[in-house]
């Protein structure tokens, strides 16, 4: 049966809490659970008998390597395979893994992105196992989730800051906990991502430079038909699709990861996948194995996997929607329950979580700031860039009604009655949906639409209600709390927003209010190195300037190299693939109107296209010899922050101009004359 035959998978190639048990001594176990389940710090003397039982386990399972996977500043995983085999003099190996081997590892930290923290020179970092994350095994390799490094102790990753975040929340959100009378034992945030994706055959992927260089087409005018129907949207899936979906389901499993929900999305050829809510970390690596996953099984069906945020304009490009929240002990320290207005606990980590988004909504917008989102946001496809939250009718009522000490007039939950007796009453929702909001309250949880955030902000504002309290200890604890849900929900009302996120007119509102709206990368990464936030990230042990600096520094590249790639991509395929493919269909053309006219034939239509696709020719040519001077110029700059804003200000229009003047070609040319495989082809497969 199916449900044997998942429950007999599930988590077959992940290191689980039976298999430690099973492996493990009971003093080990009972070590290694405190860390795991209740944050205690790592006992190093257990990282021998942990090693040995991860290695009897991986060899079970034909794993032959064990590796550090680390995540760093690269946006994807690495890894470093080292054999479990130890040559002996006899000729015969053991086959060893030690616990110094688990616990540390070396990789060349000068390789990686470092923003300046490591020189070519300095060539020493250390990957340092996570035990909270689970090994795994890929590919016959035992994978050890690590943090990474710097040789003086810089964060190097995206790991370590996260595990940080997550840290100063817990401090924090337990001092608030205990106002309530609550000991939890772990307060964690959870995560559940929700990851869209496109499938296009391989065949066409390989005829398109700039899709394997850059991951989106450069070029390509709009298609014949696009998402305008609307039938796309969770419509059948094409049986080669559902085959793929089924594999991919079938090794996420096995890997122990919860995907749950799978479906068409609203562009042709792109897809959803939608796991259920894990701790916070592990949502994060089971995404990026998810990603990985998704990019390698494609290629069993003829197809691949295209993440890029805009493989395809015209269309809806993809997004990762994080829904967030926060629990203690698997309790949801966001779930209103059936009377918000008077659940202060809810209230007071509700109004902790505003000021916090509304304090430094320049972090969160700076999170997901990236060459491929700027194509995305703003655009009616993904929330705008200006950050405001979404509370709808449930909460909304409250906060308005606290802010002016007036009782909350929420309605009733209703049935909707269909008008067919053998149909049930739909229960409605006390709030809608707001998809047009970067974050999103939805029942019980914040969906941070926009992309994940590796900020976590909460922890200044519950350490503020904590000092607040403290303040006024000759004051009742519920006085003094519902004063502060009531002025901090007063004083950062602006950020609170339930309408359209499109409308022009909230982008003026926007501005009456003072939201900031960094439309960009380059606008948003200058908040890595404002003051504030350096002091706040310093204050909570995330990540110190040096760190900051140099994320500042990497991203900054990070994003001038896209431009710069993007750029010499387009120049490559003008110059030696549609030029020569337009300059071959004219003369083709030329010919046929010269010998028409030699037959005294006037060839009007055609000479009409000669002459086009000629001024076209020439537009072509001078820009992509502008756009050359232009990427050449910013490349030169060694400043990061000029190189940006030039790619942002110059290379990036001259880009779109000449991407313009050649799809206008692209809509004369004769097809087989055109180098590369057309929207309608690509987008519309069988």
């Amino acid at each position: 049966m199916a449900q044997d035959k998942v429950s007999a998978e599930w988590g077959e190639l992940l290191f689980t809490d039976a298999d430690m048990q099973e492996r493990l001594s009971r003093p080990t176990y009972k070590k290694l659970k405190k860390v795991i389940d209740e944050g205690a710090p790592l006992d190093l003397d257990i990282a021998n008998e942990v090693a040995h039982a991860m290695k009897e386990w991986a060899l079970e399972k034909g794993a032959t390597h064990f590796t550090h996977w680390f995540q760093p500043l690269t946006g994807i995983t690495s890894e470093k395979h080292d054999g479990f085999l130890t040559p002996r003099s006899d000729g015969t190996i053991l086959m060893s893994f030690s616990g110094k081997e688990l616990v540390q590892g070396e990789p060349d930290a000068s390789s990686f992105p470092s923003g300046g923290l490591r020189a070519t020179f300095e060539a020493r970092g250390y990957t340092v196992w996570d035990p909270m994350s689970p090994a795994f095994i890929k590919d016959e390799v035992l994978c050890i989730p690590t943090a990474f490094i710097s040789y003086t102790g810089e964060a190097l990753d995206k790991k370590t800051p996260l595990l940080r975040s997550q840290n100063a929340l817990e401090v924090q959100a337990k001092r608030v906990l205990l106002l309530f009378g609550r000991e939890p034992k772990r307060v964690f945030t959870t995560v559940g991502p929700e990851q869209e994706y496109f499938l296009i055959r391989e065949e066409d992927y390989k005829a398109r430079p700039d899709l394997i260089l850059t991951g989106r087409t450069l070029f390509g005018c709009a298609p014949a038909k696009g998402q305008e129907l609307e039938e796309h949207y969770f419509g059948a899936i094409r049986p080669t699709v559902s085959e793929f979906m089924k594999e991919l389901d079938d090794e996420l499993w096995k890997l122990g990861i919860p995907a749950k929900t799978k479906h068409n999305e609203v562009a042709p050829c792109q897809h959803e996948l939608a796991p259920v809510f894990e701790k916070g970390s592990t949502a994060v690596d089971d995404n990026l194995l998810t990603m990985e996953k998704m990019r390698i099984l494609a290629s069993h069906f003829g197809l691949v996997c295209l993440q890029h945020e805009k493989p395809f304009e015209y269309v809806n490009g993809s997004g990762k929607h994080n829904n967030w929240s926060i629990s203690a002990d698997d309790k949801n320290l966001l779930e209103p329950g059936p009377d918000p207005e008077h659940n202060l606990q809810f209230l007071v980590f509700l109004a902790c979580l505003v000021a916090a988004v509304d304090e430094h909504a320049d972090l969160m917008r700076m999170s997901v700031a990236s060459a491929g989102n700027d194509h995305r946001l703003g655009a009616n496809e993904a929330p705008p860039a200006i950050v405001s939250i979404f509370l709808g009718d449930n909460l909304s009522p409250v906060v308005e009604a606290l802010i002016h000490k007036e009782h909350a007039d929420v309605a009733e939950r209703e049935l909707i009655d269909l008008g067919i007796p053998q149909l049930p009453a739909v229960l409605r929702d006390n709030t809608d949906r707001n998809r047009t909001s970067p974050f999103a309250f939805t029942g019980n949880k914040f969906e941070f639409r926009m992309c994940g955030s590796q900020q976590n902000l909460v922890a200044e504002q519950c350490e503020r209600f904590c000092d607040y309290v403290a303040d006024r200890s000759d004051e009742p604890f519920t006085v003094v709390a519902m004063r502060f849900v009531r002025h901090t929900f007063r004083d950062h009302q602006r950020i609170i927003f339930d309408g359209n996120g499109y409308s022009a007119d909230w982008e003026e509102e926007a501005l009456r209010r003072g939201l900031p709206n960094l439309k960009t990368t380059p606008d948003a990464l200058g908040a890595l190195m404002d003051p504030d936030n350096i002091a706040l990230f310093e204050r909570y042990g995330v990540l110190n300037e040096a760190e900051l600096h140099a994320r500042y520094i990497a991203k900054s590249e990070q994003y001038a190299k896209l431009i710069n790639i993007e750029a010499n991509t387009m120049t490559y395929m003008a110059r030696h693939m549609y030029l020569p493919a337009l300059m071959g269909y004219s003369g083709e053309l030329a010919e046929t109107v010269a010998t028409k006219a030699g037959l005294g034939v006037a060839g009007k239509a055609e000479k009409d296209v000669v002459e086009r696709i000629t001024a076209g020719i020439d537009e072509v040519y001078e820009l992509t010899a502008r756009l050359e001077e232009l990427a050449g110029h910013a490349a030169s700059k060694a400043n990061p922050t000029e190189r940006c804003a030039l790619c942002r200000d110059e290379v990036i229009p001259t880009m779109d101009a000449l991407r313009a003047a050649v799809d206008a070609m692209e809509r004369l040319c004769g097809e087989d004359w055109w180098p590369v495989p057309s929207y309608n082809q690509m987008l519309f497969y069988v």
